[in-house]
């Protein structure tokens, strides 16, 4: 039987986490992760890190977590009910960073691994993952940009990875109500077990590692760009979407409330200011207006822009 080694995958993800909390400090300047260690009732436990008031980053969080248990939470059995009654290990590092800035755009990343077991049975394991770029007020060299460092991540392991998952991005952080893409994509894998542990976990690796040279150049490229007023109600405003998908949609904010995870580093995705307003409709021909037009519906950036 293949070798799966947990403990492998648990100090990448540690050293993950210190590395881009390292990288997310340097580059805001003012600045620093707070550590909330914590424990889960039910097994396991995690760290989590949270950055406030920063000069470039208004709220960022980067957590890890490992948890543990006798059953497979439902979000990790819908699709796969054979699994249920299954005990479990589920670990993983998930970051959001909301800039300060209108012109820098938010961003998500995780990196994960679950295994479930069952005395007498073979154990069964998946890896998972991925990065998606949510600006607010968009920029084609960054969108090429970032779907470069996206395409970059998954060469490695065959051209056929980045389209795949790079379409189940544009497919998953879709929100139906609104008709629109959360953002420009990225990647997005899940159930990931393919030819062997050690090639599904360098897999994982690479998106992980990719994302820092993903995002931290459009950081610098936009950070120090110049807005008022009209641009920040305008990204407060969208910032709505970003909580919408995570409360309506998203599987690991599921996946960790029925686990019984800890609300605080579940929720610490959520932007520390958001408006809603009624009816909304950008003016024609507008920077806002090109955000929904050219940006919130998936294209091949590669092909266009490369």
């Amino acid at each position: 039987m293949p070798t799966v080694d947990s403990q492998a995958v648990r100090d990448y993800l540690i050293d993950l986490q210190d590395r881009i909390c390292r990288a997310l400090e340097d580059a805001d300047g003012r600045s620093r992760f707070v550590e909330d260690a914590w424990t889960r009732e039910g097994g396991g436990g995690g760290r989590s890190r949270v950055l406030k008031d920063g000069a470039v980053f208004e709220q960022g969080g980067v957590n890890f977590s490992h948890v543990h248990g006798p059953g497979l939470p439902a979000a990790a059995t819908e699709r796969r009910p054979e699994l249920a009654g299954r005990s479990f290990q589920a670990m993983g590092v998930s970051l959001v960073i909301h800039p300060r800035n209108p012109y820098v755009p938010t961003t998500h990343a995780n990196v994960r691994f679950l295994i479930a077991e069952k005395p007498g049975q073979t154990p069964v394991w998946w890896f998972g993952g991925g990065f998606d770029l949510t600006p607010y007020y968009g920029f084609e060299e960054d969108a090429l940009h970032w779907h470069q460092e996206a395409q970059a991540a998954c060469a490695p392991f065959g051209e056929a990875l980045y389209p795949r998952f790079k379409r189940w991005c544009d497919e998953y952080f879709y929100l139906p109500h609104r008709g629109e893409t959360r953002g420009v994509g990225g990647l997005f894998f899940d159930d990931y077990a393919e030819q062997s542990f050690d090639h599904s976990f360098s897999l994982m690796r690479s998106v992980g590692d990719h994302f820092l040279s993903a995002y931290l150049p459009i950081v610098e490229r936009r950070r120090d760009t110049a807005y008022g007023e009209h641009e920040r109600q305008f990204q407060l405003y969208r910032r709505g979407r970003y909580v919408e998908f995570n409360l309506l949609y998203d599987r690991g904010t599921r996946f960790g409330l029925q686990s019984n995870g800890r609300t605080e580093s579940i929720l610490m995705s959520l932007p520390p200011l958001v408006r809603w307003e009624y009816a909304y409709t950008p003016a024609p021909d507008s920077p806002e207006a090109r955000l929904y037009r050219d940006f919130l519906r998936p294209r091949d950036w590669l092909a266009e822009l490369g």
